[in-house]
């Protein structure tokens, strides 16, 4: 489904984007097409729907609303990020060459390394945070550059638009996992990505109710090559999980607000706490890339990471365990904080001496600020650090 550009405010185009009232009952908002097939007038002569794999009704108007509010032309929605992921994979073949940044959430490297370097395709770890680790690694056989930013865990900034024009005129694509940003933050595709995508189970969705993946673009041959990946392979998300998501996004706007305002005021308390050692959050002036923060993206989010003084993995468990507000699991992007250790959790299929030479360490706490007051979580995390 594509859906051009509309002129509007984020939080309008969140609220309207992708939703006309229901053509048979004004309903408001788009019904639950919960049916596996559509009867035809005749063979070959139906309404534009033959099968549920190939497309859904309420499918359709969550990828329209999805590529509006990516600045794109389409949308694709699949069954997980990873499913996501693995669509654009398989756009290549042996011999192919892919550079990716070295701090990526453990399952898109698992993913990388365990499944499709074995099928003969060659994988370039780099430090994306300088542009110049790219070009250094580009030669003719590259057909993807596959970019985080801020990456999973240490919001480490790539330069996009720096990125995008090393590749001017190369035929690798270049595509971008902005499930961090979110398109309320940063918009890829405008500073001249490719494709990009969102593990919408985050912020996308909001509620921690949906698991589900997005692939946005602006190119018709881009999206009838991954279209037509996602019919044959056939990972798409269920009616009822897209309906969650077009009500989730309807606020997320409003939502990305105040986790950014958690984001900054609990990244600053915990750098000025004196059991705290290292705070990664792109707000600081001092962070690496800060001013590329500054220009691709409208605030810094609700993600941090930290280390504690004391850099023992008990003491970062004893923190992880010990929260109230915060609660201990895996994901992010929820209303709700979450509070989780990377070594232990999240990127413990990355090899520990990976982890270690991209500080990754046991002392290593990733949050993910809500939407609850301030207060209450900076008041939370001081008495889990006291313990």
């Amino acid at each position: 489904m594509s859906n051009e550009k509309k002129p509007a405010g984020f939080s309008t185009l969140a609220v309207h984007a992708g939703i006309e009232p229901d053509a048979s009952t004004g309903a408001i908002m788009t019904p639950v097409y919960m049916t596996s097939t559509y009867v035809q007038e005749g063979i070959g002569k139906h309404k534009g729907y033959e099968y549920s794999r190939s497309s859904n009704p309420t499918r359709d108007a969550l990828e329209a609303a999805l590529a509006a509010l990516e600045g794109g032309k389409h949308g694709l929605a699949f069954s997980s990020g990873l499913a996501a992921i693995d669509a654009v994979l398989m756009t290549l073949k042996p011999g192919d060459e892919v550079i990716a940044g070295d701090d990526l959430y453990g399952g898109t490297r698992r993913l990388f390394s365990t499944h499709y370097a074995p099928l003969g395709i060659q994988f370039h770890f780099v430090d994306t945070q300088n542009a110049a680790n790219v070009s250094a690694h580009l030669n003719e056989r590259t057909r993807l550059v596959w970019l985080e930013t801020p990456t999973n865990p240490l919001l480490r900034i790539s330069d996009i638009s720096a990125i995008a024009s090393i590749l001017n005129g190369h035929p690798a694509r270049l595509a971008v996992d902005n499930t961090f940003a979110t398109p309320a933050l940063q918009n890829p595709l405008i500073q001249g990505a490719d494709i990009v995508m969102h593990s919408v189970t985050k912020y996308l969705g909001g509620h921690s109710d949906v698991v589900m993946g997005a692939l946005m673009s602006k190119e018709d041959a881009v999206d009838a090559e991954l279209r037509t990946i996602q019919n044959n392979v056939g990972a798409i998300p269920g009616p009822m999980d897209c309906f969650l998501v077009l009500r989730g996004i309807k606020t997320l706007g409003i939502r990305v607000r105040q986790h950014c305002e958690n984001g900054r005021n609990v990244a600053n308390w915990l750098k000025a706490n004196p059991k705290v050692d290292k705070v990664y959050w792109p707000g600081f002036d001092s962070f690496p890339n800060h001013d590329v923060a500054s220009r691709q993206m409208k605030d810094f989010g609700g993600m941090i990471s930290f280390t504690l003084a004391d850099d023992s993995l008990a003491a970062s468990r004893k923190v992880c365990e010990s929260t109230k507000i915060f609660a201990l699991a895996e994901s992010l992007g929820g209303v709700e904080s979450l509070i989780e250790h990377p070594a232990l959790m999240t990127h413990a299929s990355v090899p520990a001496e990976q982890r270690a030479a991209l500080g990754i360490n046991d002392s290593l706490i990733r949050l993910s600020c809500g939407i609850e007051d301030t207060e209450d979580l900076i008041a939370d995390l001081a008495q889990a650090i006291d313990a």
